[in-house]
């Protein structure tokens, strides 16, 4: 009996289409939040943020 044979009568399919709703579910909410009019100051200034020159980030230091 092969390995093929085996997973073929497990009859798995179920969870192959419960990922594929879970996915587009997690897909279009994460669309949704970004393209919400509410959020449109917070990536307008996100959107600047390279081009600002006052903003200065240095890199942490390990502490010993």
């Amino acid at each position: 009996m092969k390995l093929s044979d085996i997973m073929s009568y497990a009859q798995l399919s179920f969870y192959t289409e419960v990922a594929l709703v879970l996915f587009l579910g997690v897909f279009i909410a994460i669309t949704i939040r970004t393209f919400m009019p509410s959020r449109s100051r917070e990536l307008d200034a996100a959107s600047r943020l390279p081009l600002e020159d006052d903003v200065v980030l240095t890199p942490r230091v390990a502490e010993r």
